[in-house]
Parts: structure tokens; C-alpha cells; sequence
């Protein structure tokens, strides 16, 4: 199974587990009571607890922990949320990319590194360095060469925050702290959970 492939499919089955809870909250209303009082019991609460990260779909609200920040061109900031190490092998960092500047960031194709096809408008050129270990990890791709991050970025307007994310290969369990580095921003470290 490609990367590429994981990854959309942990996407797809986070859209499909919503699909079918509005479904079934929807279903479940009784048509006598007044739409007032159809709030979401304390079982519907536990089922659904509160994200910390953001899904990169509109009209999601910010991650509210921020492991770490980079500062790089006039005004625009990066903010790393979280860098999560799974039972798979990988690294997964999520972030936003934040313009709190008064001109649009319109650097995106410098964020993919030298990658020049498979993923433009992407964040394919960050990379993990593991000073211990003196390694360096770069995104993961598919067997396309696509790469296992977000891709189709676009201008990023003054007071606009965009959320990214980039899949590593993961070093030693040993290792837990590394620096993260993206083109046109300091790299900085960070620290890796799971």
C-alpha cells in the first residue's frame, strides 16, 4: 500500500465516521420535541470528543497547542501543532502556516524544496533532522513520487492561517527530539509524542 494511499484513507474514514454520526443524529430526532432541546446527550459528548488538530477542510478552528514556532518571511510565521510518531513507523507534523503580516505570502513554490512535478504548491521540501543520530529525514512519497503531505497550497493572504502537514519516516524510538526545517523558514526544534 503506497503512502500516499494511508494517508487518504485515514482522511476518508474521518469524513465517513462524521458522515454517518449526522446521519444518525439527524435520524434520531423525535418530531414531537421542539429543535431547542436536541442537544447531544453525554454519550453523544464521550463519543465525540473535542480535536486538537485541524482537518484541512474550511470552517475548521485552529489547534489551540502550539509545540513550536519559526519565524520566516515579513510577517508570516510557522506554528508546528504537533509531531506524532505512530506504531507504523512514521512521523506525522501538523501546522499552520500564518500570515500575520499586511502583504499576501506568495512564496509557496519555495516550500516544496527541489521537488519540481509530482507535488507542486506543496510542502514537500521539509525535512527532520536528527542531530544524535546525524540523520536527516525528508517527506515521504508514494510510488508516484508524490509526496505524503499537503499539496495545492496556494497565496496566503495577509491575517489568513492555512494548515499543513508532512509524513516522515521516523527515527530510533530513542530519538525525541529533532529540528524541523521548511524552505524560507529557521528551522526549529521539536518534539516527537507516541
Amino acid at each position: 500500500m503506497s503512502i500516499r494511499h494511508k494517508v487518504q484513507v485515514r482522511g476518508g474514514a474521518a469524513v465517513a465516521v462524521a458522515a454517518v454520526l449526522a446521519l444518525t443524529t439527524a435520524g434520531c430526532g423525535g418530531g414531537d420535541q421542539p429543535k431547542d432541546s436536541q442537544k447531544p446527550t453525554t454519550a453523544q459528548s464521550q463519543a465525540n470528543p473535542p480535536q486538537k488538530s485541524v482537518a484541512p477542510s474550511g470552517g475548521a478552528t485552529a489547534p489551540t497547542e502550539v509545540i513550536a514556532t519559526s519565524q520566516g518571511p515579513t510577517g508570516v510565521l510557522l506554528e508546528i501543532n504537533s509531531a506524532v510518531r505512530d506504531e507504523d513507523g512514521y512521523v506525522t507534523v501538523n501546522g499552520q502556516i500564518k500570515n500575520t503580516g499586511s502583504t499576501p505570502f506568495s512564496q509557496i513554490a519555495a516550500l516544496r524544496g527541489d521537488e519540481k512535478n509530482a507535488s507542486p504548491a506543496s510542502v514537500a521540501g521539509a525535512s527532520l533532522v536528527d542531530s544524535v543520530g546525524k540523520k536527516r529525514y525528508l517527506v515521504l512519497r508514494d510510488t508516484e513520487g508524490r509526496c505524503a503531505c499537503t499539496i495545492g497550497l496556494s497565496i496566503v493572504k495577509a491575517g489568513e492561517s492555512v494548515p499543513f502537514f508532512a509524513q516522515f519516516p521516523a527515527p530510533p524510538t530513542s530519538t525525541t527530539e529533532v529540528v524541523f526545517g521548511l524552505p524560507t523558514f529557521a528551522a526549529t526544534p521539536i518534539k516527537i509524542s507516541g
